[in-house]
């Protein structure tokens, strides 16, 4: 649908006024846009064009493919409960110690220690060492494993439906932001137009009021009005600058040459019953809030898994060089089985399972509390979208209607039947509804984008998006075997 040309309507009936409002309009795409202080070589030329720059490159987007792919490690973490674990230690010093040997020493039936005096003092000076690795495999801890594997997983996919939520918010806050410089425009060269037309009234009033034909109320009217007119057009000045800046944020650059854009109609669901059932299937926020669940009751079951017995199978080998002082060395190795029965923690273990029970009782409910509110979003939007289509058909006839006052009343005007404020009132009747059919116009493709982002469908591949599509499933498959990696690249 597009926004322009709806504007120009009814201007070919005014004479002289009528080509000034056409110049207006065929340089109206550049009107907004020249207050832009810089611009860079990128240019987003049409919605498509803006969603893929936003989509590319806006950081609230980047910033949650980032955070999934740190949700991606939770896995890896879980997985390494399955493995074994191996440790090397080592310990180096010196050691002095001092020996004095009684004069009554002896050493059981074998005598006297050979080369010791009874009464002498021995000084030894070593350096022991020791060197050791110790090898764990855990054998059962109560399941606890398994679960925080299935807890990983649902944490896995509740931050996709997370980042596929934020997609959705980035696209259709990107597409309001492109329609809202586009309307900001429009509305601001209708607002110039009218100054043009007012002041063009104003000298034709001076002129008349020379001639004798109007009072000098008439002057002060038209003067009145276009001082109106000159501040609505400061108005909208403003909000068309403040709209440009809310596109900067989202899409990332200045806006330049809009092309008009139209709305989504083709991928709308039939009726509003097909809109509901596919928000409860494929809403994101719905889908995380049921993989939440499933995350919390993966946490009752770890929690409970502590009160079971934790069994261990344990090796190590050890070699120590200065033995005890001595030059001797020696080798120890062993294996064995480690048992840990837990009789009594005081009750935290008790509490943590209570708590675990009790988010998971929330988590519940706020599966349920998700779906009420995309139910709501998706009847409200849907309201919108329909009475959009309403609005522009009816805000089409008033301005034809508009159109044919205005130029009746500057008719009778010429024939004396009609005052100059007569002939105000109609230029701005027909303005106001100029601007309500801009307004509908951008409202319709907006209503649009939203309805399709409550349904949970507004996406860069739903849209057709000439963009590379993100797939967090690749960073997931290189991840989540990994045994040794320390590779800290970001993606």
């Amino acid at each position: 649908m597009s926004m322009l040309p709806a504007l120009s309507g009814g201007c070919s009936r005014q004479s002289s006024t009528a080509n000034r409002c056409r110049r207006v309009f065929v340089s109206l795409g550049w009107i907004g846009f020249a207050l832009a202080a810089s611009a860079p070589s990128l240019r987003a030329d049409t919605m498509s064009d803006a969603l893929v720059h936003a989509y590319l490159g806006n950081p609230q987007l980047n910033a949650q493919r980032a955070d999934t792919r740190a949700v991606d490690e939770n896995l890896t973490g879980a997985l390494a409960n399955y493995r074994p674990t191996l440790n090397a230690t080592g310990e180096a010093g010196v050691l002095q110690q001092n020996f004095h040997i009684p004069g009554s020493f002896s050493l059981g039936t074998n005598g006297y220690i050979p080369n010791i005096t009874p009464g002498q003092n021995i000084n030894t000076f070593t350096e022991p060492r020791t060197a050791a690795l110790t090898l764990a495999q855990n054998i059962f801890n109560g399941f606890r494993t398994q679960n925080a594997v299935e807890q990983a997983n649902s944490q896995i996919l509740s931050s996709r439906e997370s980042l596929r939520n934020t997609e959705i918010t980035v696209l259709g806050n990107s597409a309001m932001a492109y329609m809202n410089v586009l309307r900001d425009t429009a509305v601001y060269a209708l607002r110039q137009n009218n100054v043009d037309v007012l002041e063009e009234q104003l000298s034709e009033t001076r002129q008349r009021l020379a001639g004798g034909e109007v009072t000098r109320t008439d002057v002060s009217q038209a003067e009145a009005a276009l001082a109106q007119g000159k501040a609505d057009r400061a108005a909208a000045l403003i909000n068309l600058q403040g709209s440009m800046a809310t596109y900067r944020q989202w899409i990332g650059m200045e806006p330049k040459k809009l092309a008009p854009a139209r709305a989504l109609d083709d991928l709308i669901p039939k009726s509003l019953e097909s809109s509901i059932q596919i928000a409860e299937a494929e809403n994101p926020l719905v889908r995380g809030a049921i993989e939440n669940a499933q995350a919390a009751d993966s946490a009752v079951r770890i929690a409970l898994g502590q009160l079971a017995p934790t069994v261990n199978l344990v090796g190590s080998v050890t070699q120590q060089w200065d033995f005890f002082g001595t030059r001797q060395r020696l080798f120890d190795g062993q294996v064995g089985a480690q048992l840990n029965v837990p009789i009594y923690e005081g009750g935290a273990i008790g509490s943590q399972v209570r708590q675990a029970k009790e988010k998971l009782a929330e988590a519940k409910l706020v599966v349920d509390q998700q779906r009420d509110q995309v139910r709501a979003s998706v009847v409200s939007a849907w309201a919108s979208w329909l009475d959009t289509r309403t609005v522009i058909n009816e805000a089409r006839k008033q301005v034809a209607a508009a159109e044919a006052a205005l130029e009746g009343v500057r008719e009778e005007a010429r024939l004396g039947q009609r005052t100059t404020q007569d002939i105000l009132n109609a230029q701005q009747f027909l303005l106001n509804a100029r601007v309500v059919l801009v307004t509908a116009q951008r409202d319709h493709v907006v209503a649009s984008y939203s309805l399709l982002a409550s349904i949970g469908r507004l996406s860069a591949k739903t849209l057709g998006l000439n963009v590379p599509s993100y797939d967090p499933a690749v960073h997931y498959d290189q991840v989540k075997s990994k045994w040794w990696d320390l590779d800290l690249e970001t993606h």
